[in-house]
């Protein structure tokens, strides 16, 4: 009734052989994704510092750049020259954007055990709010 197969199956379990493309921990995965968080976060933290320079900005720059270099083995991350060409209403835009990035990073930071990342990413979530709450109470005073 059924002919009988012939040809070795092209399903084949990974079980017992050796792959050809090397695989990473879940500590490695975190750390990957914990600085591609923070290198983002640090990117609109200069395209902030570029609009409203500040040092507070100017000082979480230098710590996100700090942490991203560790997480990546010493390789530091790449950043743009600061030129400012936005107008204000994109600074509630990036202030709103880094919040959600640091939020993301606190998330990852929390899951590897990474004190160091949590704090700053925890410290840069107030400090983002406290400048979109002080731009709100701006907007409804003026």
């Amino acid at each position: 009734m059924y002919e009988p197969i012939r040809t070795k199956s092209v399903h084949t379990t990974m079980a017992g052989s050796s792959p050809d493309f090397p695989h990473r921990s879940r500590e490695e995965e975190l750390d990957i994704q914990l600085a591609g968080h923070l290198a983002a976060l640090l990117a609109v933290t200069d395209e902030l510092r570029a609009l409203a320079p500040s040092a507070d900005l100017d000082a979480a720059a230098g710590r996100l750049t700090e942490q991203v270099t560790r997480l990546r083995g010493g390789h530091a991350p790449a950043r743009p020259s600061l030129t400012s060409a936005a107008p204000a209403p994109r600074l509630a835009a990036l202030h709103r954007r880094a919040h959600t990035l640091a939020g993301r990073a606190l998330v990852v930071a929390a899951s590897r055990a990474d004190t160091a990342a949590a704090i700053l990413s925890a410290e840069r979530m107030d400090a983002h709010a406290e400048a979109e709450a002080g731009r709100r109470a701006l907007r409804a005073a003026g």
